[in-house]
């Protein structure tokens, strides 16, 4: 084709050579300006996916509800190891959101629909994290260092548990609240209370969590001689499903007592304040034997050990098991340690190296302090256990004074105990309560407590419709 154009003249070649590389010097600017604004959007995409993933404490959030996907991402606090700069913690869902933050960005103006996306980011509107994002609304209750109000978020307009704990310029933040909640932002099961937000102010630090109306004492306490069969059965699934839970991710509670097993308006059990809670290491550290009320602290404890595992958490079950039965404490020592010893001793009998070796290693065992006492069935000791099918057998599993001999969170429960329980439930995923399976709801609890039990009593109605 070349030796068909025409020669031009000088004049024209020369204009057309300045035209060209006017153009090219434009295409230039335009081919690096466009590379600029991709590789901008890389990097913002890229910065988004790790600002998603920076805190490995927190599972993925396809094991979470949808509902409660926000709330996971948002926790932050003033000593939270794990707190982004605010500029890495907006709410991307998408990579698709990720280059309207950039192009909104670029130019300089934020467009009414990425204004109405961001919203939460606005200054005028409720922030996670904020004191002024939650309302109190009563007074629950008081311990020695905390203070807990039924509250309302301003973000979401749900109901929510406020746990304030009060600072004292000397002594700082509490060493039990921050290893509450460093140990709960990585917990997320159904059954152990969800930690909302953390709101750490120069007087309080405010432990924010989903709201549960009761818990198991004050429900023991309105349907006083034992709960129906079928509802004990429930509720000691989810307790042992959240135990076993915690327990493979070596963490041990500490302090299992009716106190601190929520029960929510369905019947969802979930476990609750971890201030005593520890991450166990491998190997064993040793611990303080200061830890668990009195009820429901086991034999070794008392005697001062101060190595042990999951097996602690595990007397504190059985005991927690054989008063929902059979209506009143297991174990109510009411003086001191060697009354709740005498207590134990009596039902289970008093140990020695054939029934518990090492027993006489213990720093408070002392032979010539305690009443010899033979063991007896438990049935002698609480004569309801005899009413359910596999009860006893279970109880007396997880009441053994020699720790190594105790039934563990998991082996507990495949026991024929819950035999008669619909397959599925074994098979959820951690955060699906067990009340989404078809046919597993509570019983009504009746106020003749004999009746209930029965070996042979079905499901009935759900809890939402008895009166309470």
């Amino acid at each position: 084709m070349c030796d068909l154009i025409e020669p031009q003249p000088a004049e024209k070649i020369g204009k057309m050579k300045k035209l060209r590389r006017t153009l090219s010097e434009s295409f230039s600017r335009i081919v690096l300006n466009v590379i600029s604004f991709v590789f901008q959007i890389c990097v913002t995409k890229m910065s988004t996916r790790n600002c998603q993933g920076m805190d490995s404490v927190i599972k993925p959030l396809d094991t979470i509800p949808e509902d409660k996907k926000v709330r996971v991402q948002r926790t932050q606090s003033t000593f939270d190891p794990f707190e982004k700069p605010t500029n890495q913690v907006k709410r991307v869902h998408s990579e698709n959101n990720a280059c309207i933050n950039f192009k909104s960005s670029s130019a300089g103006k934020e467009s009414p629909k990425v204004r109405r996306h961001s919203s939460p980011s606005s200054p005028t509107s409720p922030k996670f994290g904020k004191a002024d994002s939650y309302e109190k609304l009563e007074k629950l209750g008081e311990g020695s260092y905390a203070t807990v109000y039924k509250g309302k978020s301003k973000v979401n307009g749900k109901l929510v548990a406020l746990k304030v704990i009060r600072l004292q310029e000397e002594e700082g933040t509490p060493f039990t609240a921050i290893r509450e909640a460093s140990l709960l932002k990585g917990l997320k099961h159904a059954n152990i209370v969800l930690l909302h937000d953390i709101i750490h102010t120069k007087e309080t630090l405010t432990l924010v969590f989903e709201y549960v109306h009761t818990d198991l004492c004050q429900y023991m306490d309105k349907h006083p001689g034992g709960l129906h069969p079928e509802n004990v059965k429930l509720f000691l699934f989810q307790l042992l499903r959240g135990l076993s839970y915690i327990h493979q991710r070596y963490i041990l509670h500490r302090d299992l007592k009716p106190q601190n097993l929520l029960i929510s308006d369905t019947g969802e059990l979930k476990l609750a304040d971890f201030g005593l809670a520890r991450a166990k290491s491998i190997p064993s550290h040793t611990y303080s034997n200061e830890v668990v009320t009195l009820w429901y602290r086991p034999p070794d404890v008392l005697l001062g050990s101060t190595e042990y595992s999951t097996c602690l958490d595990m007397w504190g079950v059985g005991c927690i098991f054989v008063e929902m039965i059979q209506g009143v404490a297991a174990f109510p020592g009411m003086k001191d340690i060697q009354d709740q010893l005498e207590r134990i001793f009596l039902v289970l009998g008093t140990p020695n190296e054939d029934t518990w070796p090492g027993v006489h290693s213990l720093p408070h065992f002392k032979p010539e302090r305690f009443t010899l006492y033979s063991s007896k069935n438990l049935r002698q000791a609480w004569n309801k256990l005899s009413y359910v099918n596999h009860a006893e057998d279970l109880a007396s599993k997880l009441l053994q004074c020699s720790p190594k001999n105790r039934l563990s969170a998991q082996a507990a429960l495949s026991h024929e105990y819950f035999s008669d329980l619909p397959p599925r439930l074994w098979e959820l995923t951690d955060m699906s309560s067990i009340f989404t399976v078809p046919n597993v709801r509570l019983q009504p609890e009746s106020g003749e407590s004999m009746r209930a039990f029965g070996k042979n009593s079905s499901y009935g109605k759900s809890l939402s419709n008895s009166k309470h």
